[in-house]
């Protein structure tokens, strides 16, 4: 069941790292390749290929599933981003007074951001969740109010009129929509009507390496969102090294189907620029790792044939699914589909096994999985895995021009990164800055790590969780969280969407679950119309959790690597409550803060409130 040997070596560079370990214990691991120059700006990107490839498609979209592309080329696209940049130079826009984005992903939405950063103006997309979802803006609200922005860009005005009017007194700028424009509001498409190509040419060759291309917010796992400073230094260089790593995109350009948001590393810097970067074309997904929208993505992967898939754990956990049920869809995704590729979150294991096994059936040989590692402050890629890897959860290595200092931390291996793809801080926020790096200039992710084979540095690194996040148990054993929650999400899948340890300075742990709604709906047999409640206290269900708590603790290693009891949570994650951070993953201590009644019945006596560990 291995991947084709010389299938892997056309895609992926070699591994080639050194590990130099030093007397306080810690060890420094850099790539042995060097990254070489990147071009100035990511404009730069964007001229090339409409000088190059004018008549190829860079970005598609349809609103329907069954509508068809609407599409731009590349020289279309840089005729659009100059006109743009044109515009934005005549209203005084700057760093100062930057750009921001109210949008999911769309042509217009690509279009002013490169517009902005052909020009050397900041651009900054905001989470939609901020603006659709939440319930008070209050996020939304700091936002702007940080940023000053001199330009705000919403993709339909009516859709987003709460959110307008929630920031109304938190800013002083020009409001511009694709749809539905109010007095007032002025449209897009306007703003590709203006030439002044002199002006635009003149911002571009001020471009350099240190201009702010993006504000890219992020939460952290505490506080109020911080705006984190990507220069094109930062993605230009991420690109290149990510070139380096996978050296069939220069002369294959990747054809993606994709949703991951453009508020997000993974999407716009990771995703976005290398589809640009590479010339390649990027079909905007209208579907999303959702029951009703998870079909949508299906379709499209079918009638465009990627040659790259990327997506989030829970989109594959969705994917294998439709996979399984859907022979032609499964044949054109493994005849197009060369490298299936994870970030986010390691994969569970199961959907590991499942698309492995799902290539080998389909292909004769198994696609390659991968992954990478980084943060909105990396840009994203400071590590990727470029080889296959023995079970899902390894980060690889370090890209080049990256170097990572592992730093003893308990029982774990702290990692820190330093390198050119590294911001230099947090846009008006010097204090949060200089927290972040350590004395020699590394940033402290808070991540932690272990090698795959110590003597092997080569075989890469295996995500261990978050540092802040392990905790003890009352015996003073820690519990490895990161490692027991994709422990646990294996044993219990498909039924369990995320899960939350409890047991602090307690004597067993215990799982707050968020549900599959769908899966536990299947499993139990009943219709659409009964109460997620009584889905979830099912008996086929509770034994499922019942069971799944069972092989946990059969895997043997103690109270510290299996849980007692288990509640299914009613309520999803809430983005106003801070239980979802703005890269879409559960914030831990929120929810143990905010579910302090689930724990509470969870621990009590009323059996019926909890699932319990069976005896062995």
């Amino acid at each position: 069941m291995a991947v084709n040997p010389q299938a892997s070596q056309e895609l992926f560079a070699t591994p080639a790292v050194s590990l130099l370990t030093r007397p306080d214990g810690s060890m420094i691991m850099s790539a042995r390749q060097t990254c070489p120059p990147a071009v100035p700006g990511v404009g730069h990107w964007l001229k090339h290929w409409a000088e190059h490839e004018p008549d190829t498609v860079f970005l598609g979209e349809r609103l329907q599933a069954d509508a068809p592309w609407t599409t731009v080329s590349y020289r279309q696209a840089w005729r659009a981003a100059r006109a743009v940049g044109a515009w934005l130079l005549a209203q005084q826009v700057s760093v100062e007074r930057p750009v921001v984005i109210l949008s999911d992903n769309a042509i217009d939405h690509a279009l002013l951001a490169l517009g902005a950063m052909l020009t050397g103006v900041p651009v900054a997309t905001i989470s939609s969740a901020y603006s659709l979802i939440s319930s008070d803006h209050a996020k939304l609200r700091a936002m702007i109010r940080l940023l000053t922005p001199r330009v705000i860009y919403v993709a339909d005005s009516h859709r987003y009129a709460a959110a307008l009017q929630a920031i109304e007194p938190d800013h002083q700028a020009l409001l511009v929509s694709s749809t539905g424009n109010p007095p007032g509001t002025i449209a897009f498409s306007t703003l590709t009507e203006c030439a002044d190509e002199s002006a635009v040419d003149t911002a571009m060759a001020g471009v350099t390496g240190d201009t702010i291309a993006r504000f890219l917010f992020t939460s952290g796992s505490t506080g109020a969102p911080k705006a984190v400073i990507n220069t094109h230094r930062m993605l230009c260089v991420s690109q290149e090294a990510k070139a380096q790593v996978w050296p069939f995109l220069e002369h294959t350009p990747p054809v993606i189907v994709d949703w991951l948001p453009w508020s997000h590393t993974f999407g716009a810097n990771h995703n976005f620029n290398m589809v640009l970067r590479n010339g390649g074309t990027l079909y905007i997904d209208g579907g999303r790792p959702a029951p009703q929208l998870a079909d949508i993505t299906a379709t499209n992967i079918a009638e465009i044939g990627p040659n790259i898939c990327f997506n989030v754990p829970r989109g594959y956990d969705m994917l294998v699914s439709a996979l399984r049920a859907n022979e032609t869809l499964r044949q054109r995704f493994f005849a197009t589909v060369k490298i299936i590729f994870y970030a986010g979150a390691a994969l569970p294991q199961p959907v590991w096994e499942a698309l492995r096994e799902l290539s080998l059936q389909t292909t004769g040989q198994v696609t390659p999985m991968v992954s990478a590692w980084g943060s909105t402050e990396t840009s994203p890629l400071a590590t990727d895995c470029h080889f296959q890897a023995e079970r899902s959860g390894n980060i690889g290595v370090p890209v080049p021009g990256v170097d990572l200092k592992l730093v003893p931390n308990g029982d774990k291996l702290e990692i820190r990164v330093r390198g050119p793809n590294v911001t230099p801080g947090y846009w008006r926020q010097p204090a949060a800055t200089a927290a972040a790096f350590d004395d020699e200039g590394f940033y402290r992710i808070g991540d932690a790590v272990r090698l795959a084979d110590p003597k092997h540095p080569e075989q890469g690194l295996y995500f261990d969780g978050r540092v802040a996040e392990d905790f003890k148990l009352a015996s003073g054993t820690f519990v490895n969280v990161g490692q027991l929650r994709l422990d646990a999400l294996s044993a219990l899948a498909p039924l369990a969407q995320d899960i939350v340890l409890t047991g602090h300075d307690r004597d067993e742990v215990g799982l707050l679950v968020f549900p599959n709604g769908a899966a536990c709906r299947s499993l139990s047999g009943l219709d659409e119309t009964a109460p997620l409640r009584e889905v979830l206290d099912h008996p086929a269900v509770r034994s499922h959790i019942a069971n799944g708590m069972s092989k946990l603790r059969n895997q043997g290693g103690g109270s510290s690597r299996y849980a007692t009891r288990a509640r299914l949570l009613e309520t999803p994650a809430s983005v106003d409550a801070g239980e979802i951070t703005d890269k879409g993953y559960i914030n831990q201590r929120a929810v143990l803060d905010n579910r302090a009644a689930d724990i509470a019945l969870m621990r009590g006596a009323d059996p019926g409130a909890y699932i319990a560990l069976p005896p062995s």
